[in-house]
């Protein structure tokens, strides 16, 4: 008895090109959602910045928000962490590549303007600018590169992707909600002003959209073995690293670190088994 030589590659390949026939390259109705979703954020951020200046609004919602269990607001806020959206990539990334390929895509752009931003700015968090006893700080106490939100970004990136592809406006309506929370819980915590938030949902619905644009007219790489499996093996290092670091909220630690086994176990069941059970003893 021998077991038969497992062809890893070819069995990827063959799944990742029955997989892309479940996600369509048109979305009908996500362009609209996502491009609206940009011309309400912008109006939302300019005006609070124009009107009432770059602190606006940051106390009241603080104040509001320490009226809410504590422990919601790291939960939350956790969504927005990179690790977490590539995690989660992976429960779906072979069944559906070409929608894990619109958000490496998305994500690439999203990482580029965010950062950029951030550098040029550099503006100043609460901590830095606030006495202690003046607001609510859960987790760390960011000083620096304010603008724009990072998680917010992160939240509308993954959630606007799930948009653009949805077909259920009651779905829409819900990730959108989500990825508002999201945004909000970093004001909640302490780190970011509203004008920030904004600016991060704003910038990562933007870059939802451009990143579903892009893959319906550049979706060969979806289906490409080498290029899929680069990404997976980075989604399953960000899944590692929340095992062994929450961020700096401990109230979600324990829920970071089941994520994180979760998202490798699925990658090793997706991706490992089912070629290695393919290899059938004998000839």
């Amino acid at each position: 008895m021998r077991i038969r030589r497992c062809d890893f590659r070819r069995a990827w390949g063959e799944r990742l090109t029955a997989g892309a026939v479940r996600t369509p390259l048109d979305a009908p109705g996500g362009d609209r959602w996502l491009l609206s979703w940009v011309l309400v954020g912008a109006i939302v951020g300019a005006s609070l910045f124009l009107v009432c200046g770059y602190h606006a609004g940051f106390l009241r919602l603080n104040a509001l928000a320490a009226e809410v269990p504590g422990w919601i607001w790291p939960y939350l806020t956790v969504l927005g962490d990179e690790r977490v959206a590539f995690a989660l990539t992976l429960f779906f990334s072979l069944r559906y590549p070409r929608l894990f390929w619109t958000l490496i895509l998305a994500a690439v752009i999203a990482i580029a303007m965010g950062r950029g931003l951030k550098l040029l700015f550099d503006a100043a968090r609460p901590p830095a600018v606030l006495a202690a006893d003046l607001f609510n700080l859960i987790g760390p106490s960011h000083q620096r590169a304010s603008f724009p939100s990072g998680h917010s970004l992160t939240a509308a990136v993954f959630l606007g992707v799930l948009i653009h592809q949805a077909r259920w406006v009651g779905w829409r309506a819900l990730l959108t909600l989500l990825a508002v929370l999201v945004g909000l819980s970093r004001v909640a915590v302490g780190v970011h002003w509203p004008v920030d938030v904004a600016a991060g949902l704003t910038i990562g619905a933007l870059a939802a959209w451009i990143g579903g644009r892009l893959a319906a007219r550049w979706p060969g790489p979806a289906t490409h073995v080498g290029v899929h499996m680069g990404f997976v093996l980075l989604a399953s290092l960000m899944a590692l690293g929340l095992i062994f670091d929450d961020g700096g909220y401990s109230e979600a630690a324990s829920a970071l670190r089941l994520l994180g086994l979760a998202a490798i176990g699925s990658a090793i069941g997706h991706y490992v088994l089912p070629p290695l059970k393919a290899a059938r003893l004998g000839g």
